[in-house]
């Protein structure tokens, strides 16, 4: 719904825009002016969609209170018209005139409030939340109600739970739980079904075999009740795998690794493309950035280091050095030790993400895909591995400057926080895509450039 509030305020603005300038151009016959339009309102619609993503308005919380639209609506106006008015220095074919602005000011306004009236009107009939049973009591039944209970923003109520355990009690998570939650024995299914009516059952058994009630199930989905395996519900509600509770079969039968030849050559051409691009436009930023490195402290300007990448092949990746004494690459270290080595340049760096510039000769070299799992030290490898479920398969593609797990967890400090990170790079290899790739690297300029997270 986010994407499709986006293409119609962006044609919306572009159309609305066009119109305006032939009128003023050629109001008897609109049709001469086209050619002239194009740019200016490729100009509006681009910044206004620039804008209002800077703001948060493509936000879901956005579309459900109003009370949030409007100031974030009118700092995304003056920032587009800051950006229209940079667009007329740098691109010659751009020019409006005050009158011009003035109008499209009064346009934008007019087109997209109507848009967000609809969408908020939409979004709150949809919201009306759904009642969930959850069949079992187990670590992923926990997951999905820690996940509903902390995001209010979703449209699921859990009403009830089954215990697969065998006696009907509440499981002693469930003692911090917002709200009190009626929990049943497996064999009470049907009886906790007629009470409570509920819009869903969420199956999250932690053993199926012997256990699963079948019959109860196709009947209840004869009555029109919606039921959804437990992995796939919690993959939907948090954009990551479960990973503790995935069985091997799930990878297999939902082609989690098969990729197609043309996909992975696509992907492939637009890292290459971007590499290059980013590489050119980056050059004097990184002569400059090369020589602070230098004089800011002793020591080489790149920091080298063994990282494990496609198919478990070590490469050499390329860092601006941050540290005094940089350890040898087989020293295993979290990044919160190496604190207290930061250089006053090495800091700053960081929080700019500039150290990660050289990267791009690791893109082009082929070491490295512009999207993927970040690359992790050769020497961390074989714990993760024996530690965190799948770890291995992050290996099956090519590791990252940037990617899913980046812009949603960010920096891991601690194994639980690579255990999190897995997740996300699980649920990133299952779903790759040119488009998610797109909005991973749309999320990752927001975040360089504004210092905001997507």
């Amino acid at each position: 719904m986010l994407f499709t509030l986006a293409f119609l305020e962006a044609a919306s603005v572009f159309a609305a825009v066009c119109v305006l300038i032939m009128m003023r151009q050629h109001p008897s016959m609109l049709g001469l002016g086209v050619p002239a339009a194009v740019a200016p309102a490729l100009a509006v619609s681009g910044c206004c969609l620039v804008s209002f993503y800077y703001n948060d308005l493509y936000e879901v919380g956005a579309l459900r209170d109003v009370k949030k639209v409007a100031p974030r609506l009118l700092q995304s106006l003056g920032l587009t018209f800051l950006l229209l008015g940079a667009s007329e220095t740098l691109l010659p074919g751009v020019k409006l005139s005050a009158p011009l602005l003035a109008s499209t000011f009064l346009v934008v306004v007019g087109l997209v409030v109507p848009l967000r009236a609809v969408s908020h009107g939409l979004m709150t009939r949809r919201a009306a939340a759904q009642r969930v049973v959850i069949l079992g009591t187990g670590p992923l039944a926990c997951k999905i109600v820690e996940e509903i209970e902390r995001a209010p923003r979703l449209p699921y109520s859990v009403v009830g739970m089954m215990d697969d355990g065998g006696p009907a009690a509440a499981p002693p998570w469930l003692s911090g739980a917002l709200h009190p939650l009626p929990v049943r024995a497996l064999e009470d299914m049907e009886r906790l079904i007629g009470q409570l009516r509920p819009d869903r059952l969420v199956v999250a058994l932690s053993e199926r075999r012997g256990r699963l009630p079948v019959w109860t199930l196709l009947s209840s989905c004869a009555t029109g009740l919606q039921v959804e395996d437990g992995i796939e519900f919690y993959e939907r509600l948090t954009r990551k795998l479960a990973i503790e509770s995935l069985r091997p079969s799930f990878l297999i039968f939902h082609r989690v690794l098969q990729k197609s030849r043309l996909q992975l050559a696509v992907r492939r051409t637009l890292s290459l493309a971007v590499a290059a691009a980013g590489l050119v436009l980056a050059t004097p930023l990184m002569a400059l950035v090369a020589v602070l490195v230098k004089l800011d402290s002793r020591g080489p300007v790149f920091f080298i280091q063994e990282r494990v990448g496609l198919r478990g092949r070590i490469f050499r990746l390329i860092k601006f050095r941050t540290m005094q004494g940089d350890p040898p690459g087989d020293h295993d270290v979290w990044r919160r030790d190496d604190q207290s080595r930061l250089t006053r340049l090495g800091a700053w760096l960081r929080d700019q993400h500039l150290d990660e510039l050289p990267q791009f000769f690791n893109v082009l070299k082929g070491d490295m895909d512009m999207v993927g799992p970040r690359p992790e030290m050769a020497c961390n490898v074989q714990s993760m591995t024996e530690h965190i479920p799948y770890y291995g398969l992050r290996h099956t593609v090519r590791p990252g400057m940037t990617g899913w797990a980046q812009i949603k967890q960010g920096y891991a400090l601690s194994q639980a926080e690579v255990t999190e990170k897995m997740r996300y790079d699980l649920y990133y290899i299952k779903h790759m895509s040119l488009w998610l790739d797109l909005r991973i690297l749309l999320a990752t300029a927001r975040i360089v450039l504004f210092g905001r997270n997507a």
